[in-house]
């Protein structure tokens, strides 16, 4: 791990909005939709085993995380209800979806629509 890496201070599930709130000992403070957090899943049947394997996550609109398990002391393990629980999410990579979330948020609609599969609201 980085020596510069972020620290989480506080997180916080809110199941009834689907929600990860998350602070950390930067400043930095998110509200992570689970969808989001599913779709990013840092696990490699998500992200692929190298670049360009990525598979596109569809119908995640109304996914929730059921339990969080911390990894070392390093990364938290998402256990979401669609069955999915093997992505870690580092600290640094928790902290990068924040960072960057208006803008993953961005590609993740416009690569549902190309691919013909766009986003249905919510239940």
């Amino acid at each position: 791990m980085r020596k510069d890496s972020v620290r989480p201070t506080d997180i916080k599930l809110h199941q009834k909005s689907r929600m990860l709130e998350v602070a950390f000992d930067d400043g930095g403070h998110f509200n992570l939709p689970c969808e989001y957090l599913r779709v990013y899943s840092p696990s490699a049947e998500v992200r692929g085993h190298s670049p360009g394997q990525e598979v596109l996550q569809v119908g995640k609109e109304n996914v929730n995380i059921t339990n969080i398990e911390p990894v070392g002391t390093y990364a938290v393990c998402l256990f979401f209800d669609d069955g999915h629980s093997t992505g870690i999410y580092s600290w640094d990579w928790l902290h990068h979806l924040g960072t960057n979330q208006e803008t993953l948020w961005k590609q993740y609609i416009e690569r549902l629509e190309k691919s013909g599969h766009p986003r249905k609201t919510p239940k």
